[in-house]
């Protein structure tokens, strides 16, 4: 086991529970719980993206062999999906904590259905998924077996990577979907129920 092992395994233990309690936002049906969720989530997201940075930082700043210079390469595959965390994943966590403190002065207060649907939002789960499954090359690396060492298994690595990234997309999307037409009042959904199929 390598010492960069160490470095790695908080920050991809960060990201794994990020995208679990992400993945189980829309099913919560109190806006209280709702809001203390986005709380973590917030929480668990911030220091993700702290500690990714912070390694990053000091790997480019250390030019040498050192263990956080082999986590920061190790991270490099991850860098992508937690820009756009940075970018859209925070803001819209936050708004969603926002709207459902609106809701949770009382205790028993259901969950809107629309709040429901902004918490299975794609860009909530999905990049925080995506970066915790970014790390698992990194994570097999450091732990010392060289399953990406030869060309005939790359391919088929990255190949079950982006399917497992589309599965993901998906998923998201069609609770996304699901969530957004029980939002919709039910003369709205009866009309574009009725309305012709044009293709």
């Amino acid at each position: 086991m390598d010492d960069h092992l160490t470095v790695l395994l908080p920050i991809a233990a960060v990201w794994l529970a990020a995208g679990i309690v992400a993945d189980g936002l829309p099913r919560l049906d109190r806006a209280r719980a709702l809001r203390r969720r986005t709380g973590w989530l917030s929480t668990l997201t911030l220091t993700g993206l702290g500690l990714t940075a912070a390694v990053l930082i000091a790997g480019l700043q250390s030019a040498g062999t050192t263990p956080v210079d082999r986590a920061a390469a190790g991270l490099a595959l991850a860098t992508a999906p937690a820009a756009v965390v940075a970018l859209c994943t925070v803001r819209r966590v936050r708004r969603l904590r926002a709207g459902a403190g609106a809701f949770a002065a009382a205790p028993d207060t259901p969950a809107p259905h629309g709040l429901r649907a902004a918490a299975a939002h794609p860009l909530i789960g999905l990049p925080l998924q995506v970066t915790a499954l970014a790390l698992v090359p990194a994570l097999v690396s450091a732990a010392g077996v060289d399953l990406l060492a030869g060309p005939a298994v790359t391919g088929p690595a990255l190949t079950v990577g982006a399917l497992g990234v589309t599965v993901i997309g998906v998923r998201h999307a069609l609770r996304h979907n699901r969530l957004c037409e029980r939002a919709l009042p039910d003369e709205v959904a009866s009309a574009r129920a009725a309305r012709p199929l044009h293709v």
